[in-house]
């Protein structure tokens, strides 16, 4: 057997659990990650059932995560209700819920203290790697190497991993900005049991609750059109332009923002364009957003990169490492479990984005009467996206070790 660790790259979500995953599936890993360490910053995100089913799998305690379980539902800015998210009742059932926040330091946290001690070296740089057949030669910036049975790329949209398998791929722009805030002090009205998405002529404002060491906040964000090459705002003038987005909505987002002052975070919402029809070569892969950046409108990128390292496990659990056809053959495996769902996610959430904020000013009353008086948001982001998340329950069978 070959006993060196498998080796993946980077320490976001998408690394994080498959390392977990790995490692409740017996094998041996190392993290490796850029910057001096893997603390991250950031607002709330959400999660799917897969996500969460996936976590408990790997052993990591979702109890202790304190995840917030909310609904979620849509709305122009005036208040006309447009879908809400229908959800299998029985998985509902089951798990508690289906779309939990949580902030995104807290899941880093808890995914990094689920890993032994020493699992992530950080302020490690790869810079290369060659799969040299009976395993895969690393190479990193100051000069040092390793080898490894499996290369997991998991270093993100800018990751070195994937121009080494599939050459240079261009970022795709989306022209979108999201601005992101979270409060505590949680004006009166606002629920702490639902996720309300709101949509004026060309700007999405929402909010949807989470909880951080047992305390209920509010978790919110903005996205709007942006022009990528503008310089990006000061976190003064972040805070004066989001009071000034607010206005847009009704009074409880504009305290929530009023009351988020030195929490504000920025993002660039781009992805690499036309998705991959293969992640994996040989002995290496990809995972996260090295493989299908995506979209906040999906509300599914850090889940989806959770699942990603669970079938990685999953698909290598049983599996010879020094046998490179079985391990290309696990790897290929898991490229059919996950390449169409998160396609689809990424193309749905890119349409989204640019119906939303990117129609044309003659276009946008027709595009507000047809979400106002037809079920088209219903139909596509109410029971098409949840059914297409909840159907990725059964193809994950019993777990790591019980493939479906």
């Amino acid at each position: 057997m070959n006993t060196d660790p498998i080796v993946v790259v980077g320490s976001g979500p998408a690394g994080l659990a498959t390392a977990r995953a790995l490692i409740a599936a017996g094998h041996d890993v190392r993290v490796y990650e850029r910057y001096a360490n893997s603390d991250k910053v950031g607002g709330l995100i959400n999660l799917w059932t897969p996500a969460v089913k996936a976590l408990q799998s790997m052993g990591v305690d979702t109890d202790a995560m304190d995840l917030q379980a909310t609904d979620s539902s849509f709305h122009s800015a005036s208040g006309r209700h447009r879908a809400s998210v229908r959800f299998d009742p029985e998985l509902d059932k089951q798990y508690g819920g289906h779309f939990f926040g949580i902030l995104r330091p807290d899941l880093y946290t808890f995914l990094r203290d689920a890993l032994p001690a020493g699992t992530i070296q950080t302020h490690t740089t790869v810079s290369s790697f060659a799969d040299a057949g009976d395993s895969v030669e690393v190479h990193f910036a100051d000069g040092s190497s390793v080898t490894t049975p499996v290369l997991v790329g998991a270093d993100g949209i800018h990751s070195t991993i994937r121009p080494g398998l599939w050459g240079e791929t261009p970022i795709r722009e989306h022209n979108l900005q999201a601005i992101l805030g979270n409060t505590y002090d949680i004006p009166d009205g606002v629920p702490l049991d639902e996720c309300i998405i709101r949509h004026s002529r060309t700007l999405q404002g929402s909010y949807a609750p989470f909880r951080h060491e047992g305390r209920p906040g509010i978790g919110w964000y903005f996205v709007e059109a942006w022009d990528p090459s503008t310089p990006p705002l000061s976190q003064e003038g972040l805070f004066a332009h989001a009071k000034e987005l607010a206005k847009q909505f009704p009074r409880e987002q504009q305290l929530l923002v009023e009351h988020s002052e030195g929490t504000l975070v920025r993002w660039q919402i781009r992805d690499r364009g036309k998705p991959l029809r293969q992640w994996s070569k040989g002995r290496v892969t990809l995972a996260g957003d090295a493989a299908h950046a995506t979209s906040p409108y999906a509300a599914y990128g850090a889940g989806m990169s959770i699942v990603d390292g669970y079938f990685i496990a999953q698909s290598l659990a049983e599996v010879d490492l020094s046998d490179r056809d079985a391990v290309t053959a696990a790897l290929a495996h898991y490229d059919s479990l996950r390449i169409d769902h998160t396609t689809d996610q990424i193309e749905q959430a890119y349409m989204l984005g640019q119906l939303f904020h990117h129609s044309s000013a003659v276009v946008r009353p027709i595009r507000d009467f047809m979400l106002d008086r037809t079920r088209f948001l219903q139909k596509m982001v109410g029971e098409k996206s949840p059914g297409e998340i909840a159907k990725q329950i059964s193809v994950m069978g019993d777990g790591i070790r019980g493939a479906a």
